[in-house]
């Protein structure tokens, strides 16, 4: 099974029929499993109330997630992602909720974003991103 963990930069971008959708649409069609964190969910439902779009009608896609939740505090992984480079904060706690879903084995779980910074520590951590 081929999983990613997507940030929410992709899935926004996709959801909005944005110029790049469907070359990202084609990106997340080759994974089985997608994965990514309530933060997600809370830039979705902020980014269609921007935009004058009723956030319930999102909820069959982001059915589509699986999400995480962190039992503990993830102080180890962002302070691991930190390490490997400066990220803004919420590209942080996406990258932190990956490392903690892949542990040791980052080689299976591919990490999904449009940040050209983000993805780039995201390599340096160990994920393929495609």
């Amino acid at each position: 099974m081929k999983a990613a963990y997507i940030d929410s930069s992709l899935f926004i971008a996709i959801l909005f029929g944005e110029q790049t959708a469907g070359a990202l649409r084609r990106i997340v069609a080759r994974f089985d499993r997608l994965f990514s964190c309530d933060l997600l969910v809370a830039e979705c439902i902020s980014a269609a109330t921007r935009q004058r779009i009723d956030p319930r009608t999102l909820l069959p896609a982001l059915g589509a997630l699986s999400l995480v939740f962190p039992s503990r505090s993830l102080d180890a992984e962002m302070l691991e992602v930190s390490d490997a480079g400066y990220v803004r904060g919420a590209d942080l706690w996406h990258l932190a909720c990956a490392t903690r879903l892949a542990g040791d084995d980052r080689g299976q779980l591919a990490f999904l974003s449009r940040d050209a910074t983000q993805r780039s520590c995201a390599r340096r951590l160990g994920f393929a991103t495609p």
